[in-house]
């Protein structure tokens, strides 16, 4: 397949993660973040496992748990611990570090020396998101900026180790897809249970809006971006990733009646602008391997209708 339909398959990942906070906040229980992230994470991977019928061997069992751990099980409640303890858009704003996060890692990991154009089009696309994200001042809280930190350093981490280590020969993006959702949602299943104890009652709605992110906003989006990262750099990769809280600020626009500020909308193109450019190139000396790659992505509180706010992505 070509790069730029690679590009485009993959960018899809991102584009529907940017859905999951109009969904949460529309059809799901309020307040249950973990439980959420639980039954995105753990029927999907089983029912792909099922679909595959292939289980890792020898070393990938320690890889598939380190990877589904990094971009499923620890990504998810950092992620949620930050979206309830920092100010609109905040966390956001923090995640969109990610591409030079991965730009990071990749030079230590992959080889990969990056060009000073891949950093300046990195802090652009972090400047544009969070220009779209941030709201007013609010008092920020230390655990809740650690945490938001800690799940973008995870999830570049997942990212640069999904490229380093390739797949198993033999082995297809479907699989080490449910290998590392069905992995993070077993890593998720306790510490939700503990923390929010006996899942809530669900009405019809409810029903529907985890059909939705267990299916297509995660089965299907993850089995994209793991089947497409492998085609393309860890840094072509990661600056997809402010395609997330993009898509979360149109659809809150086109769907919720949130309007967009003209600082907003110059935000907007800024990061896609830095996005499309992260497509180009973007560092030298890689240390290849085949396939997959990683991410994650927001889901959001139903006490705040903002598709801005800081768990808009993914």
């Amino acid at each position: 397949m070509k790069r730029p339909a690679t590009v485009l398959l993959t960018a899809l990942a991102p584009v529907s993660w940017g859905t999951t906070y109009a969904v949460t906040t529309q059809f799901l229980p309020p307040d249950r973040p973990l439980f959420t992230g639980l039954m995105r994470a753990l029927p999907a991977g089983l029912l792909l496992l099922a679909l595959t019928r292939v289980l890792p061997r020898g070393a990938w069992w320690g890889k598939a748990a380190v990877l589904g751990a990094l971009n499923i099980g620890a990504f998810f409640p950092l992620l949620f611990l930050a979206a309830y303890r920092l100010p609109g858009g905040m966390a956001a704003a923090v995640g969109s570090l990610g591409p030079l996060f991965v730009v990071g890692l990749s030079a230590l990991l992959l080889g990969q020396r990056p060009a000073a154009r891949t950093l300046v089009t990195g802090a652009v696309a972090a400047f544009g998101v969070s220009l779209v994200v941030l709201r007013g001042a609010g008092a920020l809280d230390a655990i809740g900026v650690l945490a938001s930190v800690a799940s973008t350093a995870s999830m570049a981490a997942g990212t640069v180790l999904t490229k380093r280590w390739g797949r198993p020969d033999g082995v297809g993006p479907l699989a080490l897809t449910a290998w590392q959702l069905t992995a993070g949602g077993l890593l998720i299943a306790p510490v939700a249970f503990l923390a929010e104890g006996a899942p809530p009652a669900l009405d019809g709605r409810a029903v529907g809006g985890y059909l939705y992110l267990a299916l297509a906003n995660t089965a299907v989006a993850y089995w994209l971006w793991f089947r497409g990262i492998g085609r393309l750099t860890a840094s072509q990769a990661g600056f997809l990733g402010p395609l997330s809280p993009l898509t979360a600020a149109v659809v809150g626009w086109a769907a919720l009646g949130q309007a967009l500020t003209p600082v907003q909308t110059a935000g907007m193109a800024l990061a896609f602008g830095a996005t499309l450019a992260g497509q180009r190139g973007t560092g030298r000396g890689a240390r290849g391997t085949t396939e997959p790659f990683s991410s994650a992505e927001k889901t959001g509180r139903k006490d705040s209708m903002d598709l801005t706010d800081p768990a808009l992505r993914r």
